[in-house]
């Protein structure tokens, strides 16, 4: 009976539970393009009535006047492309480019092609990764582009053959 009475009590919340979803479109506020949402048709409307006394809202005379409409304030976004230096101040370390001199078994080994890749290039900064262990990958530079690593990959290969520009995670201010 007690198994009988938890059977039609739970028929009964959900025979009378009800969700009314409905499919809903938004225009982003950035570019204008099309969010589709599926939601209550009550979320809608609470979420709609928030965003009209968004828009509503006026101060005048330090008194918070509901009924004037005013219009959101704007978002400017460049169409153009940002420099190397407005990527930087927001951004410290971005993904950019290394040159890859070679991949070596052991650290010792690695030590010891860095201290050879000093003698030839003093003025490129040189680094060991290891998160392949038990490999090592000898890295060298920092560059915003492939084609910025280029004339450096180009003097490292006379020495290296196996030297390529791979991506990585560089600092800003390091790189050229």
């Amino acid at each position: 009976m007690r198994n009988f009475i938890k059977i039609f009590s739970m028929l009964s919340f959900f025979g009378f539970y009800t969700v009314d979803a409905q499919q809903v479109v938004k225009r982003d506020t950035l570019s204008g393009t099309e969010l589709v949402m599926t939601m209550d048709s009550h979320v809608n409307d609470a979420i709609s009535s928030l965003e009209e006394k968004c828009s509503r809202v006026a101060v005048n005379n330090s008194v918070i006047d509901y009924e004037t409409p005013v219009r959101p304030t704007k978002i400017f976004v460049p169409n153009r492309e940002l420099t190397n230096a407005e990527v930087c101040r927001k951004n410290p370390r971005i993904l950019g480019y290394k040159i890859q001199i070679t991949t070596v078994k052991t650290n010792d080994e690695a030590n010891e092609v860095k201290a050879y890749f000093r003698k030839r290039f003093p003025n490129l900064k040189v680094e060991t990764d290891a998160s392949l262990r038990p490999n090592y990958k000898i890295l060298a530079g920092s560059y915003f582009t492939k084609q910025s690593a280029a004339s450096d990959l180009s003097r490292v290969r006379e020495y290296f053959k196996s030297a390529i520009a791979v991506q990585y995670r560089i600092f800003c201010a390091e790189a050229k």
